[in-house]
């Protein structure tokens, strides 16, 4: 694995599988589209990440989530197709050392040891099985995390829905306004989202890191936490041009510190493999209206 947001799971093959449609979907905003600036060559972008350069991109009407799917929805998806997620399947995902015991001994990921490898962590038990904390009894409005893309896609293929490109993805995150970093405009104020708080990457006390889903104000159109909180899937490669096929996350998450990274912005973006799960890693859904 490798990273500074978002390691990486080592590759270990695919596994074929099939969902039949008929769930039922979050709740929707319907947006008209247009065309809007996209990307950002602002002093806070990553050259690396391929933000910029700003250009000007078009989406159709489209349907997106207001939130991210949360665990009490991906759980309902699970009970109704005995789905298993890539983590449960391999065994194990990332989780954040500060979500652990102190005395905790799974490996640490060698480039960004403030992640750990943990045996038996899943979107069930986000912070393994030795936690008391259980996913679909303690924080069911919380976004569901340790999903892969692929886990994204099964839960899209049964609620008939499918995830956004990443032209949807900020046109809706930037809620109409036009290239400002934040959800809500130019301010940097973290107490609209929920991103690291102390130093990082330091010792926390509460284990569950993520907010609900539906919490702090919404932008302009109606949707909630697209900053900080969870990353969230697209349908985007990382840099098809150079021939780096990773799946592309966006929005930042409750990870995000300003001493090492501020990619708690809407233009942000980030690459991992399609099949990588973490305690920080969400998806919310978009429909072709």
């Amino acid at each position: 694995m490798a990273g500074c947001c978002s390691p990486s799971r080592d590759a270990r093959g695919a596994r074929a599988r099939s969902v039949s449609a008929g769930g039922s979907a979050p709740p929707f905003v319907t947006l008209t589209g247009g065309t809007f600036l996209m990307g950002s060559d602002d002093a806070y972008a990553y050259p690396t990440d391929l933000e910029g350069p700003v250009r000007a991109a078009f989406v159709g009407a489209f349907d997106i989530s207001v939130a991210t799917v949360t665990v009490a929805e991906f759980d309902a998806f699970a009970r109704a197709t005995g789905y298993v997620t890539d983590a449960e399947s391999f065994g194990d995902s990332l989780v954040a050392a500060a979500a652990l015991p102190v005395a905790d001994a799974s490996p640490a990921v060698t480039s960004t040891p403030w992640w750990r490898v943990v045996r038996g962590a899943s979107w069930r038990r986000p912070s393994g099985p030795d936690s008391e904390l259980d996913a679909r009894r303690d924080v069911p409005d919380h976004p569901v995390t340790h999903v892969s893309r692929r886990d994204a896609w099964a839960f899209c293929a049964w609620s008939g829905t499918t995830l956004p490109t990443e032209e949807q993805w900020e046109f809706a995150a930037r809620g109409g306004l036009e290239q400002q970093p934040f959800p809500w405009g130019a301010e940097e104020d973290l107490t609209r989202m929920n991103t690291w708080a102390g130093e990082f990457p330091g010792f926390r006390t509460d284990v569950v890191l993520t907010e609900p889903a539906v919490s702090h104000a919404p932008n302009d159109f109606g949707l909630y936490n697209c900053t900080g909180n969870v990353w969230e899937w697209t349908t985007g490669t990382f840099d098809a041009a150079r021939r780096d096929p990773r799946g592309v996350i966006r929005g930042g998450s409750h990870m995000c510190h300003a001493s090492y990274c501020r990619r708690y912005r809407t233009s942000a973006r980030s690459g991992v493999g399609d099949d990588t799960s973490s305690g920080h890693i969400g998806f919310r859904v978009v429909r072709n209206s």
